[in-house]
């Protein structure tokens, strides 16, 4: 069996050989390699692997297509977070000054208000010397001028006053503003009353002092006046005024406490 299977194989080779040197040459070569089967349970031998062929060469990139239609706009997206605050910006330069504006509605009066305590520093004093020996009737004026409505006035009297000759006797000495008593909060007066006085003549110094509310602002004629006391008592023989000087004292000063 050996021997027939040498024998196949030196005639294969003689036929090819004879196959080449009879076809006109190319200048190809072609390498083949190949087994035959095995016969009778005698395994074939495999031929040789080719040679791999040449490798191609690289395709060039394609020309760069024309732009495409833009797209349709898509649905909003939710807001974002809040940033963070910047820092204060630089003043800015100061602009012109605007135009003067209209003048506005006038307003409606407002409640007075206290004045400063400096402001009340406002008195006058009135003075006199000689004797007035009217039992009844004013003794003397003064004109004073008062400079705010919420304010009171603040006057007494000081001089020389004498009852005489009748027993159970009374005199009455009292001020007046514009005429009238004052009011708020009473009379500013002195009263002077003798049991026995047939035989007496007694001068004394006498001081007389009040306050006086809701006076208007203004000028005010402050009186001393003299008259009867409101007893029943008879009038006693009065006078006003002896041997010294008499005065009539006014200031506007704040209103009392309530």
């Amino acid at each position: 069996m050996f021997f027939l299977l040498i024998f196949v194989l030196i005639t294969l080779a003689s036929t090819t050989a004879n196959n080449v040197s009879s076809k006109p040459s190319d200048n190809k070569v072609s390498m083949c390699y190949g087994g035959q089967p095995g016969t009778n349970g005698i395994p074939g031998m495999h031929g040789m692997p080719g040679s791999p062929g040449a490798s191609g060469r690289d395709g060039r990139d394609g020309a760069k297509g024309d732009q495409g239609s833009p797209g349709k706009t898509g649905p909003q997206g939710p807001a974002g977070a809040d940033g963070k605050k910047g820092d204060n910006g630089e003043p800015g330069a100061q602009g012109p000054a605007g135009q003067k504006g209209q003048g506005g509605e006038e307003g409606e009066s407002g409640t007075p208000g206290s004045p400063k305590l400096s402001s009340y520093m406002n008195w006058k004093e009135c003075t006199w010397k000689k004797g007035d020996g009217k039992d009844s009737g004013v003794i003397q004026n003064c004109e004073f001028t008062k400079n705010f409505t919420d304010t009171a006035l603040h006057v007494y009297f000081a001089g020389n006053l004498r009852i005489a000759y009748y027993d159970d006797c009374c005199s009455r000495w009292y001020f007046t503003f514009n005429g009238a008593e004052c009011s708020s909060p009473g009379p500013i007066e002195g009263a002077f009353y003798m049991q026995t006085g047939k035989n007496h003549n007694h001068h004394r110094h006498r001081h007389i002092e009040g306050h006086c509310n809701n006076i208007h602002k203004g000028k005010v004629q402050v009186g001393f006046w003299v008259g009867s006391c409101n007893t029943g008592h008879k009038n006693a023989d009065a006078e006003t005024g002896w041997a010294t000087m008499s005065r009539i004292f006014i200031e506007e000063v704040p209103k009392a406490q309530q």
